[in-house]
This record gives C-alpha cells, sequence and structure tokens, in this order.
C-alpha cells in the first residue's frame, strides 16, 4: 500500500500547482494541436508523460515494482476508456475557447455519481441526485449557445458545436475511467495504475495511424512535447497531493483551474468567458462541491459505523 503523510497544507500546494500545470498542458496543446490528427496528440501526450513519470519511479525505486500487476485486464480497459477520452477532451481544446472546454468539464463529477450508482451499485441519496441535477442545468446554460442543431442560441460554427459535445463525451467516459479507478485500487498501487495508463494510451493512440496522421512542423511538435512532459509531473503532483491529504480536502480546488484557463486563454488566444458560461459553470461548481462534501460525510459515516462492529 502506499504510504501517507497528513500534512494537508503541501497536499492542497501540490493540488493546486497540478492544476496549474494542466492548463499550461492544455494551453500547447491547443496553440500545437490545430490541424493536427487528434490521435497524433494523444500520441504525443502520452508518449512524453512517461519521461517524467518513469524518473519520478525511479527515484522512488518503484520502477521494478510499478510494472507488477495482478489484473492487466482490468489496466486494458481503463486504458481503452481513458484515452478516447483524452482524445474527444482534447478535440474541445482545440475547437472551444479554453475556458469553455473546461467548464463542460465540470460534468465529470455528476457523471461518476451516476456510474458508481449504476456499474458499482452505490447508494446514491436524493441530496446527491438533487445536486447532480442542478449540476447538468448549469451544463446545459453552458452548452447551449454551442448546440446550434437544436436550435440553440446565435448561429455558431459546427466545429464549435462538436468540440462541446466532444468535451460533454470526455467527461462522461472520464467518470466510467473514474469508476475502473476505484475498482483497481483495491489490488493495485498507484504508481502501478499511472504507468499503465500511460503506456496503454501510448500504444492505442498509435492504432489511429492508418487514419491518417498530420504532417507537423517543429514548432507544434516542441509543443506537442512540452505538452506530455508537462502533463507528467502534473500527473505526478497530483498523484503525491492525495499523499498528503484526504481527496475530500484537496478535490476542490479542482475548480480553480476555471481561473488559470481563463488567465492562460485571455494572454494567449484573447479569449474571455460569457457571462451564460460563468453563470453555467458557478452552478455545475456548487453541485460539484455539494456531492464532494456528502461523498465525505457518507465516508465518514461508513467509517463510524466499521468501528462500532469493531471488538
Amino acid at each position: 500500500m502506499d504510504r501517507t503523510i497528513a500534512n494537508p497544507m503541501r497536499g492542497i500546494a501540490l493540488k493546486v500547482l497540478s492544476i496549474m500545470l494542466f492548463i499550461c498542458m492544455q494551453g500547447m496543446i491547443k496553440a500545437g494541436g490545430r490541424g493536427i490528427a487528434i490521435g497524433e496528440i494523444t500520441f504525443f501526450r502520452s508518449l512524453f508523460a512517461m519521461v517524467p513519470i518513469l524518473l519520478w519511479l525511479a527515484v522512488r525505486k518503484e520502477l521494478k515494482t510499478a510494472f507488477k500487476t495482478d489484473n492487466p485486464l482490468g489496466h486494458f480497459n481503463r486504458g481503452f476508456v481513458g484515452v478516447i477520452s483524452m482524445s474527444l477532451g482534447f478535440y474541445g481544446i482545440v475547437h472551444l475557447p479554453l475556458p469553455e472546454s473546461i467548464a463542460i468539464g465540470y460534468a465529470m463529477p455528476l457523471f461518476t455519481v451516476i456510474a458508481g450508482a449504476v456499474l458499482l451499485k452505490e447508494e446514491v441519496r436524493r441530496y446527491r441526485w438533487t445536486a447532480v441535477l442542478a449540476g447538468f442545468v448549469g451544463v446545459l446554460i453552458i452548452v447551449w449557445p454551442r448546440l446550434t442543431l437544436l436550435g440553440g442560441g446565435a448561429t455558431m460554427g459546427v466545429e464549435e458545436t462538436r468540440g462541446a459535445v466532444a468535451v460533454l463525451m470526455s467527461a462522461a467516459l472520464a467518470a466510467i475511467a473514474m469508476v475502473q479507478v476505484r475498482q483497481l485500487v483495491r489490488t493495485e498501487n498507484t504508481a502501478t495504475i499511472v504507468l499503465y495508463f500511460s503506456l496503454s494510451a501510448t500504444i492505442l493512440s498509435l492504432f489511429s495511424l492508418p487514419f491518417g496522421w498530420d504532417a507537423i512542423t517543429l514548432p507544434h511538435a516542441l509543443l506537442l512535447i512540452c505538452a506530455g512532459f508537462v502533463g507528467g509531473i502534473a500527473q505526478i503532483l497530483l498523484t503525491e497531493s492525495y499523499r498528503y491529504a484526504d481527496v475530500s480536502a484537496v478535490a476542490p480546488f479542482e475548480y480553480t483551474s476555471i481561473i488559470w484557463g481563463t488567465l492562460v486563454g485571455y494572454l494567449f488566444f484573447s479569449e474571455l468567458p460569457s457571462g451564460t458560461l460563468l453563470i453555467g459553470a458557478a452552478i455545475v461548481i456548487g453541485a460539484g462541491i455539494f456531492i464532494l462534501y456528502r461523498e465525505s460525510r457518507r465516508m465518514a459515516e461508513t467509517g463510524r459505523k466499521e468501528r462500532s462492529l469493531t471488538p
């Protein structure tokens, strides 16, 4: 099992830093991925993320043990779902304003509640279902201007509409991947899960090669290589944050990404969030925080019951 050290402030700092680096990664993908096949972007992101991950495992002397697994099929399934989710998310990043793609991605915790109830038969009480419903209202407010095919809002480009749908699908698949991770952690170490996801994503993205990869210029290649490297570092920091603090303590700081995404979008792409996006994002963030609160209470209640049954 992974060792944990109680230091909530360090855990929160690592979480926020990881979010900042993930936003930098997304900015690099947006700048370098326009006109590049999504499978090609995913390959660069996954392959070069393995460089810092392998170094991290070597420093921790976990490189050999990280390759040992009792559930290779579970890792493959998680990688298969995860790489599709990642690719759809990259499509949205390339074709949507950065703050918008981030805000739509906040639907992932909402889908996670549904996936947990359906796939793991977890008990979900009315308060969380109400929060999920409210969150999806917020998501609808965000994406409605893009859904021109349904008659919503002003005329937008088809690529933007597809981008909004792609990010929403990415969030749904990411929720399924999260459920798979919950099952994997019962028998697998964190290092093994991180390593095998990057490895499987690299291999699986190669299967998109016959569908046509684009010729890539050196500046674009460097941006995508840096995106992969930075993404790998961000993944390490995210993993380490949970070593120092409980999930319930650090998870709400995920929503700081809208701040960093807005800053990067404005400085590098002249993008500003609309009033509609801010209203929808506020609703989704509120619903997500409430779900985290209810989940932490549920886990605390479960822990108390288990301790009361212990002789």
